[in-house]
């Protein structure tokens, strides 16, 4: 399950529904607003996001997951719109019944969606001055 949310995800109850009973494992991983890149301090950001397509392309990636590997159930959750410093703008989840597919799976799904989404990362810096970051992909992501 993937979803776009333009309210702050530390008001949401991420781990709600997960069925913990049928679970030995749960890994998540939170990535948050950091007040510096690239040597540039950082005031704040904003994602925008074409949610049709990220809605078609994350079903694929979480189709991919459940075939890869031995979990129960997966989520992820990305924020759109305007952040603070220290807010969380992506949440993933995954329980499996054993730890080392969790954490497989948890890795994979966030090196996918940061990969193939099409989600913008507009930063504003203290110098007033502001740009779109990671545009394109800069790295080679991990398939395993």
């Amino acid at each position: 399950m993937f979803q776009l949310a333009n309210t702050t995800l530390e008001e949401l109850n991420l781990r709600n529904g997960f069925a913990a009973s049928k679970a030995g494992a749960f890994v998540s991983f939170e990535g948050w607003v950091r007040n510096e890149n690239n040597g540039k301090k950082v005031v704040g950001l904003e994602y925008e996001a074409f949610e049709k397509l990220c809605q078609s392309e994350a079903e694929k990636i979480f189709k991919e997951v459940k075939a890869r590997f031995d979990i129960l159930e997966a989520k992820c959750f990305h924020r759109v719109g305007k952040l603070q410093l220290g807010e969380m703008a992506v949440w993933v989840g995954v329980t499996a019944g054993h730890r080392d597919e969790a954490f497989k799976a948890c890795r994979y799904i966030i090196d996918q969606i940061k990969y193939r989404l099409p989600i913008w990362k507009k930063e504003y810096y203290e110098s007033g001055d502001s740009g779109w970051v990671n545009c394109e992909p800069q790295h080679t992501v991990s398939s395993s």
